[in-house]
């Protein structure tokens, strides 16, 4: 067996365990198994991982990198993602407790949770498409001198600076409502915040410390939404 099918297989199993803790988080918070918001979340999350990996399947050096980034991690990238997997599990926490336990959300119509998953699987490929689009797409934010860093200027890099956090954005909103709780709105709103505060650092640190950001930034000049921010 060869290095990059080595490197595939360690990004699925990696993924199908991230899954089943899901799994087990979502059903035994929500105290029952028909919990079936939990299986249409779980079943497009398994799709889109699918989809992803098979996009990137060509370039194992990515898929290395993200698994295991390089040296050089921003220390304020290290306390983001403390805080930003905390606002996830909190979002699991409400969203399973209320659409399993509580109900308050309970009378969410059947065309709601359409558009919520149009919006995850909407969000998700814009990821996706960033993510297959620039092989310096790594999970932490540093400069990847090691591996010969450089800006991508392709596929959705055309249009904004930092397309995948924008389809980031979109999935994370859908999140609580394709689980059924509107209240889970609230940490979901919070990883949000996270999100744009973190789109914000990276874009100085790319400015200040990449060569050829300052050119490319006159090009592109919206961050997450074209023609508006």
């Amino acid at each position: 067996m060869n290095t990059a099918i080595r490197i595939v297989i360690k990004a699925l199993i990696k993924g199908f365990i991230i899954t089943i803790g899901m799994a087990l988080f979502l059903f035994l918070l929500s105290g029952r198994i028909t919990y079936w918001q939990g299986f249409l979340y779980l079943s497009i999350n398994i799709i889109m991982m699918l989809v992803s990996l098979l996009f990137i399947a060509n370039n194992p050096e990515l898929i290395k990198e993200r698994l295991k980034p390089g040296p050089g991690t921003k220390s304020w990238d290290k306390i983001y993602w403390v805080f930003s997997t905390i606002s996830f599990l909190l979002t699991l926490v409400i969203a399973s407790l209320d659409a399993g336990r509580i109900h308050n959300s309970s009378y969410l119509p059947l065309y709601f949770y359409i558009i919520a998953s149009g919006l995850f699987i909407i969000g998700y490929l814009i990821f996706i498409w960033a993510r297959s689009s620039n092989a310096f797409f790594s999970t932490v934010v540093r400069i990847q001198s090691d591996r010969g860093h450089q800006i991508c200027t392709s596929g959705p890099y055309r249009f904004i600076r930092h397309p995948g956090y924008a389809g980031g954005i979109a999935f994370t909103l859908a999140t609580p409502l394709v689980l059924g709780s509107l209240w889970a709105l609230i940490p979901s709103g919070l990883s949000i915040i996270l999100i744009i505060i973190r789109t914000i650092l990276e874009d100085n640190t790319l400015e200040n410390e990449l060569e050829g950001y300052k050119d490319y930034k006159t090009k592109v000049k919206k961050l997450l939404i074209p023609h508006i921010f």
